[in-house]
């Protein structure tokens, strides 16, 4: 299938209206961006800043314009770089990084707008904050002048059988709704960034908003 093919696939599978689909990129070329955005992509996901920045030039020379979602792991030393560009950084997990974006996005005189990552299943492999020091990091983030908390994401544990993870969403779902009804100041708690290509219509059951999507948009990543 083409592209705009699993694009239309998706699309048949989740309410777009209510669910936010972002094309995960990594690996794939600015052609095939360029193809999914003609097929009606609107935001697009990079893992890596160093591949956000080489694309982003080809994308705006072609007249494109598009959300540009950071979802990978963000170092502080590469924050100078990725705040100019991004749209929405899913990826902040500790106090440290909040304030290095808070730094550069005053520098830069804009409002960055981010995801707490929640290492909800708490596995060694992933990075994100512990479930229960999620909400003292979302009140520590709201102190920042220059960020805005928009929500959280996760990323649940790979399987084959994506009804394995569904108490991991129901869980990660119950988090989200504690961080909204505490009503925090400087926030706009709005987006639960959870679901991938083998999981996301089960995430989509269980309240995500955002959905990240590669391989099932683009086909298996060339390395």
């Amino acid at each position: 299938m083409s592209i705009a093919q699993n694009i239309a696939e998706i699309k048949r599978n989740i309410d777009t209206t209510k669910v936010k689909l972002v094309a995960v990129t990594k690996n794939h070329s600015a052609t095939a961006m360029l193809e999914a955005i003609a097929a009606g992509i609107m935001a697009v996901g990079e893992n890596r800043v160093q591949e956000m920045l080489a694309k982003h030039p080809d994308i705006q020379a072609a007249g494109k314009q598009v959300e540009w979602h950071l979802i990978g792991h963000l170092q502080t030393n590469k924050v100078r770089q990725a705040v100019p560009l991004a749209d929405l950084i899913h990826s902040v997990d500790s106090q440290r990084l909040a304030i290095e974006i808070d730094k550069t996005a005053g520098k830069l005189g804009k409002r960055q707008d981010v995801l707490l990552q929640v290492n909800v299943a708490d596995e060694e492999s992933k990075f994100g904050v512990e479930l229960g020091q999620a909400l003292v990091l979302a009140k520590q983030i709201t102190q920042l002048e220059h960020v805005r908390l928009c929500g959280l994401m996760t990323i649940a544990p790979y399987t084959e059988n994506a009804e394995t993870v569904r108490p991991v969403f129901k869980e990660f779902y119950q988090l989200f709704s504690e961080l909204k009804a505490l009503n925090l100041t400087n926030t706009d708690i709005k987006w639960l960034s959870m679901g991938m290509t083998n999981d996301y219509m089960v995430a989509v059951e269980e309240g995500a908003n955002l959905v990240r999507i590669g391989t099932g948009i683009f086909g298996s990543r060339q390395y």
